[in-house]
């Protein structure tokens, strides 16, 4: 028998929706509902994280077991799991847009393991109060995205929720990729996730919005008790200067985590405010991708295909945008909102001195002259204009010599062949960044480059490549890419596919660029 412990204080701790009933439906003075997974006809475990299901003690062969499966595709029950949808709202695409709330994610509860809280969430396993007009479920290629992403963002060091589980279901969902009226039946499937907890500023915007002060109150207590301790004050209850210190620390995580975002090329796609961990991780993978052909501002969200709201180059901004709404939904609870004001103006201060050191470090160079904004800001008109795969540039640079002709070096990493006006841009950087340089180790520069430029991220086609194989019961390269994403800054040899730019097949491929929500 699979052994889990479970402390589930979420639940215990915060006023539960009195109303039984699983029915779409607006939910006020609770923080939760309790609901029930749907029971999946045929589950059939597709894959698993050894790394993620260690964090909560069990083996690979605890996962192997008949009974992992059914536990978590919601088939059945762990002694101590009391399942649950949470309730929020949020700021969709710059408007608020009232109670969203777990609309196809079902919490299980809080596994313990070593000290530690796992919340536990099955991604697609049914209707909750929250489902509005969907159906709770979850598609094959969408669960497939969200549960490789979670575990390679992990492995590349970004902040991030973690994926145990890619469960099918056995049974087919009729879903419309790009809401055009072609709705086909496709495969279902269930991811369980896994965070310190899935609390988002959505959390408290929803109470704020419905001037709730008093559950506001028992939820912002129950924050700084559980995740933010070492705040709390005396009383135990949250106050004006503990709030703030709360608020300071979550801008900084924020920041911290945007900046590692920009690092390797990632664009989230939907930085709504319900998708916004207070723990500062990237959670919500829906229509996300990376930069291939650099250019910041892309995005890989169709819904968002006129405005770029959330492109590339913009999701600083967004951050701190968002950050101003949860600090709006504490301003009831503080008698002074300076604090809250001053944390916000110190997520830009943060973001800016955190991003060059970041770019410096991509481009090698030495600790004295990270603040050289001047040569990375030319580095980013350069890239603009060019447009280079930005993954294989970086790569690539950590390999060039002024002795290489730059066409010849960065031929790989170009989408066509340069003309001279941008072989000439591309040179005139290059001259600068030679000189600056000059006097770094080569071999050591290399070396301090290949540990922040990663070789292998999660593609988009190289996703589609895993979810069309998936689509005909072969899951092998759901596996291959799962183990090559392990180890994305490392060469691994017969693994070059892995590492290749974007192939021509896949500039016009559904889900191989542009995503919808749907995705």
């Amino acid at each position: 028998m699979i052994k889990l412990e479970f402390d589930n204080r979420f639940t215990n701790e915060l006023p539960a929706d009195p109303d039984e009933r699983n029915i779409t439906r607006q939910v006020t003075g609770a923080c939760f509902s309790r609901v029930r997974p749907r029971a999946a006809a045929k589950p059939t475990l597709l894959a698993h994280s050894r790394e993620a299901a260690a964090l909560i003690g069990l083996t690979d062969d605890d996962c192997l077991k008949p009974e992992f499966t059914e536990l978590f595709v919601g088939n059945r029950l762990h002694e101590g799991m009391d399942p649950f949808a949470m309730c929020y709202g949020g700021h969709q695409f710059g408007n608020w847009a009232g109670q969203l709330g777990d609309g196809r994610a079902i919490g299980l509860g809080e596994a313990v393991y070593n000290g530690q809280h796992w919340a536990l969430q099955l991604k697609g396993a049914g209707e909750t109060p929250y489902s509005r007009t969907a159906d709770g479920l979850a598609v094959l290629r969408s669960s497939v995205r969200e549960f490789l992403c979670s575990e390679a963002m992990h492995h590349l060091g970004v902040p991030t929720t973690r994926a145990l589980s890619l469960i099918g279901t056995g049974e087919r969902v009729l879903r419309d990729m790009f809401y055009d009226g072609n709705a086909k039946m496709e495969p279902g499937a269930v991811v369980c996730r896994m965070a310190p907890s899935f609390m988002r500023f959505g959390n408290f915007q929803i109470f704020a919005s419905r001037g709730d002060t008093e559950n506001l109150q028992r939820l912002t207590d129950f924050t700084l008790r559980h995740y933010f301790a070492h705040l709390m004050p005396a009383s135990g209850v949250a106050d004006g200067p503990s709030i703030a210190a709360m608020f300071k620390e979550i801008c900084d995580r924020t920041a911290d985590m945007i900046i590692e975002w920009m690092r390797v090329g990632f664009v989230h796609g939907v930085m709504n405010t319900d998708n916004m961990s207070i723990h500062g991780l990237t959670i919500d993978y829906g229509p996300y991708g990376w930069l291939e052909n650099y250019d910041p501002d892309w995005t890989p969200n169709t819904t968002d295909a006129h405005g770029r709201r959330y492109r590339f180059a913009n999701q600083p901004g967004i951050a701190q945008w968002n950050l101003f709404q949860l600090a709006n939904a504490w301003v009831s609870l503080t008698s002074d909102p300076t604090p809250l004001e001053e944390a916000i103006a110190g997520f830009a201060d943060r973001y800016q001195h955190g991003y060059q050191r970041m770019m410096a470090a991509k481009i090698g160079l030495p600790d004295d002259q990270v603040d050289d904004g001047q040569l990375i800001a030319a580095l980013e008109q350069m890239l603009k204009t060019v447009q280079p795969d930005m993954t294989l540039f970086f790569r690539l640079l950590a390999d060039w010599s002024d002795a290489q002709p730059a066409a010849f070096h960065f031929a790989d990493a170009l989408y066509g062949t340069l003309d001279q006006t941008h072989l000439g841009q591309l040179n005139d950087w290059l001259g600068r960044y030679a000189d600056r340089v000059s006097t770094v180790d080569a071999q050591q520069r290399r070396t301090e480059m290949n540990r922040v430029n990663p070789l292998y991220v999660l593609r988009n086609w190289l996703a589609q490549e895993a979810i069309d194989l998936a689509e005909q019961g072969d899951y092998s390269r759901i596996h291959k890419l799962l183990d090559v994403l392990r180890m994305p800054y490392e060469p691994q040899p017969g693994c070059e596919h892995f590492a290749n730019k974007r192939p021509d097949w896949a500039i016009a491929k559904a889900g191989c660029s542009m995503l919808s929500c749907s995705s």
